[in-house]
């Protein structure tokens, strides 16, 4: 491994480290606002979100303090996901994890400084809406030309994309029909998380139990498939009955 590998590796183990301190400031202070508005999934519960909001608590101040345009967040955030695509077309998979993961960060930071400097709007609500598909869309795409010489790997990729299309989807229409439902086991924020840690350790891995380059994203697509097909469903049968 290289010196950036290995500095990756320090800092992910630093931010690790933070979470004993976090268990014992989080019980003097209230949970964030945002964190308590949305639902929790088993992937990322309150807990887990709560540590994240503290831990880029000062980034985000920082960033408050610059004025940063939100619009700003939002399209690095669709131009991280398009890099992401790239390096995984490539091959390049710790690579395209760590651009994952940053692009959820600037999907993270335009809402809440948005709300933050008072900016908060239909017009950025719709863009960030519109440039996380796309995000999302580069990343598959990518994936899927990773998993070019497997059929069956370019099927659940697909299956992937499309789920998670439709657990958005579904939230949008139910949003202007008058119901708004946001519950399911894999949203978006669960989507990036474990498409990012699949491909940050599936090279470690693969390695210690000597199995091939790409079995572990793989099996990350096909729960993200089944998981957002699962989400979608529920939305759909969830909204329909509010509606009856």
């Amino acid at each position: 491994m290289n010196f950036v590998t290995y500095l990756l590796l320090a800092i992910a183990a630093v931010v690790v480290l933070t979470m004993p301190v976090f268990a014992i400031v989080a019980r003097d202070r209230p949970v964030d606002s945002d964190v308590a508005r949305r639902p929790t999934t088993i992937l990322l519960g309150r807990w887990i979100r709560d540590w994240l909001m503290w831990l880029i608590a000062p980034i985000e101040g920082a960033l408050v303090s610059l004025r940063i345009s939100p619009d700003v967040l939002n399209f690095a955030g669709m131009f991280l996901g398009l890099l992401a695509g790239v390096a995984l077309a490539r091959g390049s998979l710790a690579m395209a994890g760590w651009l994952i993961l940053l692009g959820g960060l600037c999907d993270i930071f335009d809402g809440r400084i948005a709300r933050a400097l008072g900016l908060a709007s239909p017009y950025g609500e719709f863009l960030d809406s519109m440039l996380d598909r796309f995000a999302e869309t580069f990343v598959f795409i990518g994936l899927a030309a990773y998993f070019a010489p497997s059929t069956w790997a370019v099927m659940a990729t697909v299956l992937a994309l499309g789920a998670s299309l439709m657990v958005s989807y579904a939230r949008a229409k139910g949003a202007v029909v008058g119901v708004d439902c946001r519950g399911g086991v894999m949203q978006r924020a669960e989507r990036l998380v474990l498409l990012a840690l699949a491909a940050l350790l599936d090279a470690p891995l693969a390695t210690l139990l000597d199995w091939r380059s790409g079995t572990v994203l793989l099996t990350a697509v096909g729960l993200i498939g089944v998981g957002a097909l699962g989400t979608a469903v529920y939305r759909t049968w969830h909204i329909a009955r509010a509606l009856r």
